[in-house]
């Protein structure tokens, strides 16, 4: 007696691959109106942190203080609310507050940039930026290291 063999074609199962990360929209939003505002008006979230680059999630409910990142490139996406991004000049009343990183008061000479849901923003490194926060606005940052 002759005996068939029959394969069956079954599709393989297959894991991400290491440091595939993946957030929905619902999930961000979640963790953003979770996060605690502090004494400047900011709540922030360490979403991850994959070595050179890293995913912060942050809502203000005011005025940022100006920010100075001597070796981090900061790309910006709004989430949601609406502010105004200055970029450039020159920052006043500097100090540092961590290794390669300044904050200050405010800044003179910079450029204004609305913001709004779906807005891209990259600010480079050694670049002095200030949010203007009327009332609320929700932004993730991708934080990439330029050493």
């Amino acid at each position: 007696m002759k005996m068939l063999l029959v394969l069956v074609a079954l599709p393989l199962m297959a894991a991400d691959p290491p440091g595939f990360a993946a957030y929905s929209a619902a999930e961000l939003q979640s963790k953003a109106k979770a996060a605690k505002i502090d004494e400047h008006k900011v709540g922030l979230d360490r979403v991850a942190n994959w070595g050179n680059h890293g995913l912060l999630l942050v809502h203000r409910e005011g005025d940022g203080e100006v920010e100075v990142h001597e070796s981090q490139v900061d790309v910006i996406n709004v989430i949601s609310g609406e502010g105004t991004l200055l970029i450039g000049g020159t920052t006043v009343g500097g100090h540092t507050t961590a290794p390669g990183e300044i904050r200050g008061k405010s800044l003179t000479g910079a450029t204004s940039h609305k913001m709004a849901p779906g807005d891209v923003f990259h600010v480079p490194a050694k670049v002095p930026h200030q949010m203007l926060v009327p009332k609320d606005l929700v932004i993730e940052v991708v934080k990439v290291d330029s050493k």
